[in-house]
């Protein structure tokens, strides 16, 4: 009877240790599409930094060119004031 026993201990712990190897296969499973899902999160993420990264420097240069655009229509309507100041002038004399 002790050999029966035996075996029916060792294939109890087999059976535990068989359920614990699907478990770990079952967890592994899930963490690599975890990982496979991050991976595509974080390739979004790169592309969406790419295209705002892009869309910034479009921004940026057109304000730049916004704000030579404003100087000189300053300028020039500094030239006009003057202009119109100084006829004004020499018709009040």
């Amino acid at each position: 009877m002790n050999e029966p026993s035996a075996i029916d201990a060792a294939t109890k712990r087999l059976a535990l240790a068989l359920d614990a190897l699907e478990a770990a296969i079952q967890r592994r499973h899930e963490a690599d599409e975890d990982e496979e899902s991050l991976a595509a999160q974080l390739q979004a993420l790169g592309t969406d930094r790419s295209r705002l990264a892009a869309e910034l420097d479009e921004i940026s240069a057109r304000s730049r060119r916004l704000e030579s655009t404003n100087r000189e229509i300053a300028k020039r309507l500094d030239v006009a004031i003057d202009s119109i100041r100084s006829v004004l002038d020499a018709n009040e004399r």
